[in-house]
C-alpha cells in the first residue's frame, strides 16, 4: 500500500551495524553499509540505505521495528545442492571409515557403503517417515539462515519411489517456510538388477515424462562420472529433460574427468556441481558460458578427498561461484555458516566470496538471482541478523550459530531470542 505516494513499510530493520547487500563488485564485493536500515512491505524490500534515505522513500511510521543495532543484516542462504530427503543414515559407515580405509575389510566387518545403501533405506520408507526426517533437518538449517533449499531425488531409481521423494519436496515447500526448489536425479546411479543402457531407456521415455507431466520439479541433475554416466549418456539424459520443460544441472567432474564440465558449458546448464578434477581450461569455458560451479567443502571433508576443489582457480578463471551443504547422508551438514567457515579456511576464499557464494551466488545457480540471493528494493525479503559485530564473525567462531532472527518473505520466521522459532 501507498500513502502520501510513498509505500508503506510492514517491517523496518534499523540501525545495523553492517548491511551486506551482496550487490557490489570489485573492492566492494558484498556492498557493505553500516548503520543501514531495510524497509520491508508484504513480501518484498521497498528500500535499503541509510535512515535518512529509507524514510525518505518509505512510510514507515505504522511499521513494526527489529532493532539491529550492534548487529549484521545479510540476505538469506540460498542453499543450492542438497539431497535432504532421504531415509535411515549412514553413520555406522562414516564412523567406521575414521579408522578403516579397506572396502575389504568394512565388508568383512559386516558394514555395507555406497550410495545404494541410502537407496534401500530409502525405498523402504514411507512418504510420512521420509517427509517427518527431512521436516527436522529443513527446520534446522532455517534456524541456521537457509531460506531457499534445492532438494534432489535420487535415492529411489524407481518410478515409485523416485516420485515419493519428490512428492516430499512438494509437502515441504508447502507445510516450511522456505521455499524448495525440486530437481529430479533419477540419474543419481541405477538399479543393481539392470543395465544401465535399459535404465536410461526408462529414465528418457518413462519417469521424465512422468515427472515433468506431474509437476513436481523444475530441473533434472545427472552424475558425469568414471563409474557413473558418461557425458554421451548425460547429454541424452539432460536434452530428454529439457524437452520435457526440466532444466539441466549436472554432478561432474568430482572424482574423474570425462567432459561433464564441457558439457555443462555447452548446454547453458543452470549450474556445474562439485568440479574437483574440473581443467582450469574448462573452467573458462564455463565461465564464458555463465554457468556457475557450485562447490561443497563438507563433502571434501567427510570423504577426505584426494583432490580438493579449487575455488581461487575458478575465480581466477572469472568463475562465478555458488556455495551449497550437500546434505545427504555421507556429508550430514546443515549449517551454511558452517560451509563458508570451510571454504574461507580450507580453500582460500576470503569470507566476501564465501558470503556471496552462499547468497546470490547460491540463486543463480538456481536460476534465482533475479528475485533472491542479494537485498535490493524488489526482490524478496529474505534476510538474516546475526549478533556479531561484523560480519567476519561467522567464518570466525567456529561451530557458533550467530543467527538473532531469521526474515523469510517479509515474515520473521526465527527469533532465538525468544529461544524458540516463530513459525510452528
Amino acid at each position: 500500500m501507498e500513502q502520501n505516494g510513498k509505500p508503506k513499510a510492514d517491517l523496518v530493520i534499523s540501525g545495523a551495524a553492517e548491511v551486506l547487500t551482496c550487490t557490489g563488485d570489485g573492492t566492494d564485493s558484498i556492498g557493505k553499509l553500516t548503520n543501514g536500515w531495510i524497509a520491508v512491505a508484504g513480501e518484498r524490500i521497498v528500500a535499503v540505505g541509510s535512515r535518512e534515505e529509507v524514510t525518505a522513500a518509505v512510510d514507515c511510521g505504522q511499521a513494526q521495528v527489529m532493532d539491529a543495532s550492534g548487529k549484521v543484516v545479510v540476505p538469506g542462504f540460498v542453499d543450492c545442492h542438497t539431497h535432504s530427503v532421504f531415509g535411515g543414515s549412514r553413520v555406522t559407515e562414516y564412523a567406521a571409515k575414521m579408522t578403516v580405509d579397506d572396502p575389504e575389510q568394512l565388508k568383512r566387518m559386516g558394514i555395507e557403503t555406497g550410495i545404494h545403501v541410502s537407496v534401500g533405506m530409502t525405498q523402504a520408507a514411507s512418504e510420512e517417515e521420509l517427509f517427518l526426517s527431512a521436516k527436522e533437518r529443513l527446520v534446522r538449517m532455517m534456524h541456521a539462515g537457509t531460506t531457499t533449499v534445492e532438494i534432489k531425488s535420487g535415492y529411489g531409481l524407481t518410478l515409485k519411489d523416485e516420485i515419493k521423494m519428490l512428492n516430499v519436496n512438494a509437502r515441504l515447500g508447502k507445510e516450511l517456510p522456505l521455499d524448495i526448489c525440486s530437481t529430479f536425479l533419477g540419474a543419481h546411479g541405477w538399479p543393481a538388477d539392470l543395465p544401465k543402457d535399459v535404465y536410461i531407456s526408462i529414465l528418457v521415455e518413462e519417469m521424465i515424462p512422468w515427472v515433468s507431466g506431474l509437476g513436481i520439479a523444475t530441473a533434472c541433475d545427472v552424475w558425469c562420472d568414471d563409474g557413473h554416466y558418461t557425458a554421451a549418456e548425460s547429454a541424452r539424459i539432460l536434452e530428454a529433460g529439457q524437452k520435457a520443460g526440466l532444466q539441466p544441472k549436472i554432478h561432474t567432474d568430482c572424482y574423474s574427468y570425462v567432459g561433464g564440465s564441457d558439457l555443462a558449458a555447452e548446454m547453458k546448464m543452470l549450474s556445474a556441481d562439485h568440479l574437483n578434477y574440473t581443467p582450469k581450461a574448462v573452467m573458462r569455458k564455463l565461465a564464458d558460458a555463465d554457468v556457475p560451479g557450485v562447490i561443497m567443502p563438507g563433502i571434501d571433508l567427510a570423504v577426505q578427498h584426494a583432490r580438493p576443489f579449487d575455488a581461487r582457480a575458478m575465480l581466477d578463471a572469472g568463475m562465478t561461484l555458488a556455495l551449497a551443504t550437500n546434505l545427504c547422508p555421507g556429508c550430514w551438514t546443515e549449517s551454511m555458516q558452517f560451509v563458508m567457515m570451510l571454504a574461507c579456511r580450507l580453500y582460500r576464499m576470503s569470507p566476501a566470496e564465501a558470503l556471496r557464494a552462499a547468497t546470490i551466488g547460491g540463486a543463480k545457480a538456481l536460476g534465482l538471482s533475479h528475485d533472491r540471493g542479494s537485498l535490493e528494493a524488489g526482490k524478496l525479503a529474505d534476510l538474516q541478523v546475526w549478533n556479531v559485530p561484523s560480519y567476519e564473525h561467522a567464518i570466525y567462531r567456529y561451530g557458533v550459530n550467530v543467527i538473532d532472527q531469521v526474515v523469510k518473505r517479509g515474515k520473521v520466521v526465527v527469533d532465538r531470542s525468544l529461544a524458540e522459532s516463530v513459525w510452528v
